[in-house]
């Protein structure tokens, strides 16, 4: 009989309960093994379907690639050669010959074809969907990029037919090389149509011998342009290192250079780029854009560029446009339903021929001509107001918001600086606000809205000049700063239609006013003005010839109506004579027909006090002393004197001083002439009280001409 086997030791002297600990430990493992075991499955799986797939190189997979891939873009994807789909090692290599991809039913011909496409693919990009290709070589390949008519729909944005065009947005290319590859892009509602070819790179050893070049053409707005470059460094592409770029473009008369570096093949975010544009006239290269800017002189500017997202940075820009420099930086924001265009400008200095442009008058005749550029002749008469027309149709492509600081305006006898320019583009609504600077040691302050919202284009002008010291203001006129002591404060408000600034003026309404609280002038052509003969000749025998003028309150005044403006009051209070004026002024033919007199507060035996003319045009004013009422004053003094006794004739000249010194208060609110009183309080019946004549534009018969010569010089 056999012997038991020995039995196992019993701690502390108990039996082992039947399924007792090793039962457990088998009862936990079972799970953790069956989790092991799966994963070791799926391992093996995957490495079998690697293996398959290395094998194979995964040619079996072209018909459930083609139906895959064409039902998720909803177009018809063909490989009509090789096609081969693995791992190798870890990233995916795909490799298709004869391989096309349709454009989608509204668009002819093909989005992309080649062939041959060899690319290796990040697994991991794939299940991220960062779609990052590592490497992607391409041979005879046509890449078709286009927008329809309506800027709606666009053969890169997969889906239905009709869904809504999305920006392009290319996957992210580490390395590439390109033979024979071509790529077209068109959008007809910009008018817009490039191709740009890759030349033939020969690689020896997956190294490649020369420069990726490219080059192109294309038409843009009409106007054609050329393109040309190269990344200088294809083994950094090749290795994934950065690109040198070397771009040149040629069109629209202008010439810009870029070079910098690129992240990847075609990666501009984060690049580091410089520009150097030239041409002789930057609206041109703004144009291209549909971005409408002023006209410039030659310029040339130069700035690094970056971009981010949807935004084209220039910073650190720098150059000269005419005779005036220009720095800061923009952006050109693509991402909205508009291009948004920022900026922020600094010019030290700013030529006056170079601001003409910002107000519509042509650099080159104002370079050519100086100030007579900016007179053109209209049936015979000289016009100064600009006729260049708001470009409104550019104005529903793009909007801005622009801050530009000048030191200093390069003019002579206008004493500008300090200007400051608030921009602002809404939708075809522009404000100019603020538009301040500095003058004369004074400042003029300015808001100006132009709504080409508004078919008419309506203008709202609201200019305002603070208190400025005349002897400043007016030292190019003849008015001697010291001994001058008076000052001027100013206001326009108008509101007009019209796309050129001469044709809303002509059409405008509103008020001009200048107010000149008490003070002196020096100078002699005051005196003149007052053409009082006696007071004139006595100065001048006691030499006190530049003896200054006493003010106690003066104002000029015009009611604008329908472009035309009357004097609603011209009235000034001096030390010696009231002077007052009637008549007016017509944008729309830019004429002057004025009467100014002065009536002495004192006793006067030689006195020519007749009105001084003031005719001519905005651009040729002419003064004429010797009006009709001096000469026949000269007439009846002659025929006293005839009749009477020589000394008769000096009756005609006797001015009895009993002019009615102004009530300073109403002049110096900028009242209109029917709330002027004298200094007894007893309304002015000698001034005018704003009633425009009709205007006359263009030609004019005699008789029209000295019809409207009398409702000016008469009393409104």
């Amino acid at each position: 009989m056999a012997e038991a086997p020995p039995s196992m030791p019993i701690a502390n002297g108990t039996p082992p309960a039947p399924g007792g600990r090793w039962a457990a430990l088998r009862t936990i493992g079972t799970p953790a093994a069956a989790t092991l075991s799966v994963i070791a499955s799926l391992i093996g799986l995957m490495v079998l379907a690697w293996a398959v797939l290395f094998v194979t190189k995964g040619r079996f997979l072209k018909g459930p690639f083609e139906r895959i891939v064409g039902g998720q873009l909803e177009r018809q994807v063909r490989v009509g050669g090789d096609f081969q789909l693995y791992f190798a090692p870890f990233n995916v290599k795909l490799v298709a010959e004869d391989v096309t991809i349709a454009n989608p039913r509204w668009s002819k011909g093909n989005l992309f074809e080649a062939k041959r496409v060899d690319a290796r693919i990040s697994t991991w990009s794939l299940i991220t969907g960062n779609r990052r290709i590592n490497w992607l070589s391409l041979a005879a390949a046509r890449v078709d990029l286009a927008w329809d008519a309506a800027h709606r729909r666009n053969t890169w944005t997969f889906g239905t037919p009709d869904q809504k065009g999305e920006p392009l947005d290319m996957p992210l290319i580490r390395a590439a090389r390109a033979a024979g590859t071509e790529i077209r892009y068109s959008d007809p509602s910009i008018g817009l149509l490039a191709a740009v070819g890759l030349e033939p790179v020969e690689a020896v050893d997956t190294r490649l011998s020369t420069a990726i070049r490219f080059e192109g053409r294309g038409v843009a707005r009409g106007t054609r342009f050329t393109i040309s470059g190269a990344l200088l460094t294809p083994n950094a592409t090749v290795d994934g290192g950065e690109n040198k770029l070397e771009l040149h473009v040629r069109g629209a008369n202008t010439l810009a250079d870029i070079t910098g570096t690129l992240p990847g093949a075609t990666e501009l975010d984060g690049a580091k780029l410089h520009v150097d544009v030239r041409g002789p006239n930057l609206a041109d290269l703004f144009g291209i854009l549909g971005v409408a800017v002023p006209d410039t002189r030659r310029y040339r500017m130069r700035s690094a560029l970056t971009k981010q997202g949807g935004e084209w940075r220039f910073t650190g820009m720098r150059g000269r446009f005419g005779d005036s420099d220009l720095a800061g930086k923009f952006t050109i924001d693509t991402r909205r339903p508009r291009l948004m265009i920022t900026a922020n400008l600094d010019t030290r200095v700013l030529d006056i021929v170079d601001a003409g442009p910002f107000v519509g008058y042509d650099p080159a005749r104002l370079e050519a001509q100086g100030a007579a550029g900016a007179i053109t002749r209209v049936a015979g008469a000289p016009r100064v107001l600009p006729d260049a027309k708001l470009r409104v149709a550019a104005l529903k492509t793009f909007d801005a918001k622009v801050d530009w600081r000048v030191r200093t305006l390069r003019a002579p006898n206008l004493p500008i600086s300090n200007v400051t320019l608030g921009l602002n583009l809404d939708d075809r609504l522009l404000t100019l606000s603020p538009l301040n600077f500095a003058m004369a040691r004074g400042t003029v302050s300015s808001d100006i809205v132009i709504n080409a919202r508004d078919p008419r284009v309506v203008t709202d002008y609201d200019i305002r000049l603070s208190p400025t010291p005349m002897g400043t203001l007016l030292a190019g006129f003849g008015v001697a700063e010291s001994g001058t002591s008076g000052t001027i404060k100013a206001r326009v408000q108008l509101k007009g239609v019209g796309d050129t600034v001469h044709d809303s003026l002509s059409a405008s309404s509103g008020r001009i006013a200048m107010i000149i609280p008490k003070g002196t002038m020096w100078t002699r052509n005051v005196q003149l003005s007052e053409l009082d003969l006696g007071v004139f000749v006595q100065k001048m025998f006691e030499k006190k010839l530049k003896e200054p003028v006493q003010i106690n309150c003066g104002l000029i005044a015009f009611t604008v109506r329908n472009g035309i403006g009357a004097a609603d009051p011209i009235l000034i209070d001096t030390q010696g004579n009231v002077v007052t004026g009637r008549g007016g002024f017509s944008f729309r033919n830019e004429s002057l027909d004025l009467a100014i007199e002065a009536d002495s507060k004192k006793f006067s035996i030689f006195s020519g006090q007749s009105p001084v003319g003031i005719g001519g045009w905005f651009a040729a004013p002419r003064i004429n002393p010797i009006s009709g009422e001096l000469v026949a004053r000269a007439g009846a003094g002659l025929g006293l004197a005839m009749v009477a006794s020589p000394l008769a004739a000096i009756i005609a000249f006797v001015d009895v001083g009993d002019a009615r010194a102004a009530d300073c208060g109403p002049v110096l609110s900028g009242a209109s002439a029917r709330r002027q009183r004298d200094e007894k309080g007893r309304p002015r019946g000698d001034v005018g009280t704003g009633t425009t004549a009709k205007s006359e534009s263009g030609k004019q018969s005699g008789r029209e001409q000295k019809e409207q010569r009398k409702k000016f010089l008469g009393i409104f």
